[in-house]
């Protein structure tokens, strides 16, 4: 895991549009929501958890 975030965080949070679990990308730079298809970015080690600034998993997969 090359993430900030602990296995602890990671298992409470959840995507703030349908409260489902995130999965952590395997960057880990970006939580994964597969049940909205969202990907919420990790900047400095803080999630950023809007769904406003949520990234569509295609275009997000598209791009790397």
């Amino acid at each position: 895991m090359n993430s900030t975030i602990s296995q602890q965080l990671l298992d409470l949070l959840a995507c703030p549009k349908c409260k489902k679990g995130v999965k952590l990308s395997e960057s880990g730079n970006e939580l994964i929501c597969y049940h909205c298809r969202l990907v919420y970015e990790i900047r400095e080690g803080i999630p950023i958890m809007l769904i406003d600034e949520a990234k569509d998993l295609e275009g997000y997969r598209q791009a790397r």
